[in-house]
């Protein structure tokens, strides 16, 4: 599973370093039954940009990494 950033390349989301992740949501689990989201406020976990999803930009995947709220390390 993976969230879907508002960023239209990764080195758009890397110049966001020290700020908030702009992401959506992708999990049916944590959307429609209560589960865990994909969003950590602390960990690591993959964002994408999928334009046939969202539209126009270019496609990537990322490892992110986020500590209190901030994104801190893009791989």
């Amino acid at each position: 599973m993976m969230l879907l950033t508002g960023y239209d390349s990764k080195k758009q989301l890397k110049e966001c370093i020290g700020k908030p992740l702009q992401y959506e949501e992708t999990s049916w689990n944590y959307l429609y039954y209560g589960g865990e989201p994909e969003y950590k406020s602390n960990g690591v976990f993959v964002g994408a940009r999928r334009p046939h999803l969202l539209g126009g930009g270019r496609e990537f995947f990322a490892e992110i990494t986020m500590e209190d709220d901030l994104i801190v390390k893009v791989k």
